[in-house]
């Protein structure tokens, strides 16, 4: 997706579009490894709840925010700005049950 704005959409987005677009691939390419990260810890532990929920918010939060963004950026769909807060409310609980699971673990070591 980086790629593709970078290169295909230069000439045909404003400057404003296109930093919205580019918003979508940063918070895409980071949440990414954020579930590549889930997957590993998961290879751990896979019967946790709390990952297996981190994870699919993780997934929502990217569909939601970033695909938002896409389709504000490409296709002028302002309506859509009002799901982009969802997909970043996604992406904190995700973390947050990531740091939930750390503590646990934690603690159970100790």
């Amino acid at each position: 997706m980086g790629a593709f704005g970078a290169h295909g959409l230069k000439a045909t987005l404003s400057p404003e579009m296109l930093t919205v677009y580019q918003t979508g691939v940063i918070y895409q390419m980071w949440h990414a490894l954020g579930l590549i990260g889930i997957a590993l810890m998961r290879l751990q532990v896979p019967d946790s709840r709390l990952l297996n929920w981190a994870g699919c918010l993780m997934f929502a939060g990217i569909v939601l925010f970033s695909g938002s963004l896409y389709l504000l950026a490409l296709l002028n769909l302002t309506g859509l700005g009002m799901i982009t807060p969802i997909g970043g409310v996604s992406f904190l609980t995700a973390w947050l049950l990531i740091a939930i699971f750390a503590a646990k673990k934690t603690s159970q070591q100790v």
